[in-house]
Order: C-alpha cells, then structure tokens, then sequence
C-alpha cells in the first residue's frame, strides 16, 4: 500500500497529527488538490488499531487525540468511509472524554451511505426496536457532494498508477457542508459532566491543564475551550442555533462561541475565511 505522511516539522516527527493540520488548512485556505491528498488516505487508514481508536503512527497504540485528527483528516479528502466507522464509534463510546471525536460522530450520517453502529444496531433497524440514535442512520443517508461516500469515487485515488475516471472532488466545500446538515445523533458523551471536569478539574487560573498535577499550557487551553464549547452546543441539531437550556454549566457568562468541529475555530470566523478564499 502507498502511503504518504506529513512530517511535523524538520526533524520533527511523521505522524497523523501532521496530516491533520496540513489537511485542514490547505481546505481553509482552499488549495487542497488531487496532489496534496494522493495517498494521505492510505496513512491514516494504515493506523487505525483493531480496537478501532487511530494511532499516530502504524503499530502504535490508539490516543483520542490521534483519533481526532485521523477522523478529521479522512472526512475533508472525502475518505471517511474508508475506516472502520462501527469499531471506531464503540471505541470513542468507552472514552467517553472523548468530546472532539464525538462531535465529528454526530455528523457523520450525512456523508455515509452505510449504518454507522455495530451489528447489534443494525439488527434494531430490522426489528424495529432501534434506539433514538440508531433510528436516525438505518434509514439511509446522503452524502456531502453526492458522491464522497466511497473512497472509489474520489478522483485523487488512483488505481494502478493511473488516475480514476469521475469528476473532480470539491474539497473546498467539504467542510462548509459538514457544518450546514442538521444534527440527527444524539451525542456519545455526557455534555453536563464533561463540562464539570474542564471548569473543576482542569482549569486553574489563567488556563487549562491536561489533568490535576499538571500544568497549564495553550495547547491544553485552546483545546479545553473548544471542548466546553462542543458540550455546550452538543444537542443543538443546526450549527449556530443556542444551546439548549439547562447546556451551559455555571452561570451564562461561561457561554462560548460555537466552534467548527473539523477544523476548531470559532464558526463564524471559518464562514468568514470560507468566504473570502472561494474568491481565489
């Protein structure tokens, strides 16, 4: 299998968390082409464990934060299909700290054509006994572009050297119409709790920590607001919309902006810079 890694930076490391952050801005920026994803797939799908969580490289142990930006990475090149959706979904559902790879989960029906849990799901579809999130992705779904849902239909893959005969794949609308369907799951994490841990447990003054006894950084802060905003907006069906009440823990003042689950910025600052670079 070919494969192709994007290395951190020089010197630095090969993992899925270079191919996330060179993925996600090259579609911000809208220069994501057929070159820049040829066999980033491949990678990715390379290091997905039998547990089903990523890792961040082939034979190592899978980390939700790998997860992520695997997860993330396959649904803008339009592959997501291409890993193992139900194993990935039952191991997220064990973690459930997992926020940032839940809020992809939610979205996820309206860019696969097949059910996204196990079989034991699958055998509610046909008996009618379906819970309210596996009744909402057995009635079949639709795609993004109409036509990202299998890894075969992607122009970028190529087959025996040679390039497949569809139409080109509009990455740069990817993560715009992940955003504009509607919510249909249920989220796989406890919002309320989670949100406890952020604002007990890994906050302390002046930023966010990974956990109790460690220290706080801007990445852990960046990414411990973006997951108090996921939890705040988790069962809101339509981006943008208010939280529910009784969603944000606290008083109202700890409202956050929503935020772009695939590429973590502030939603109306990626439906600004979406705008501006569809000019390019």
């Amino acid at each position: 299998m070919n494969c192709f890694s994007t290395r951190m930076h020089d010197g630095g490391e090969v993992d899925v968390r270079a191919c996330y952050t060179a993925i996600s801005v090259a579609s911000i920026l809208n220069i994501l082409d057929n070159e820049l994803v040829q066999n980033v797939g491949n990678y990715i799908v390379s290091c997905q464990t039998y547990e089903g969580g990523i890792a961040g490289e082939p034979g190592s142990e899978a980390h939700g934060g790998y997860t992520f930006c695997g997860l993330a990475a396959m649904i803008l090149i339009g592959e997501v299909n291409r890993l193992d959706l139900p194993s990935l979904i039952v191991s997220n559902t064990r973690k459930s700290e997992q926020g940032g790879v839940s809020a992809l989960i939610q979205r996820l029906h309206s860019i696969v054509d097949e059910p996204l849990m196990p079989s034991d799901a699958e055998d509610d579809c046909s008996t009618g006994t379906e819970s309210s999130a596996t009744s909402d992705v057995c009635d079949g779904e639709q795609d993004l572009e109409g036509n990202l849902s299998h890894a075969d239909d992607t122009c970028h893959l190529r087959q025996e050297g040679e390039q497949t005969t569809c139409d080109p794949v509009n990455f740069f609308n990817i993560g715009l119409n992940f955003i504009r369907g509607h919510s249909k799951l249920e989220p796989l994490f406890h919002s309320v709790a989670l949100q406890q841990y952020i604002l007990l447990c890994s906050q302390e003054e002046g930023g966010f920590r990974d956990k109790p006894g460690k220290h706080k950084d801007y990445y852990h802060t960046c990414y411990c607001l973006s997951g108090l905003s996921v939890c705040q907006y988790s069962w809101s069906k339509k981006a943008g919309s208010p939280p529910l009440p009784g969603m944000v823990l606290g008083s109202y003042s700890n409202l956050l902006q929503p935020v772009h689950p695939l590429f973590n910025v502030v939603l109306d600052q990626f439906y600004e810079a979406h705008e501006f670079f569809s000019r390019t």
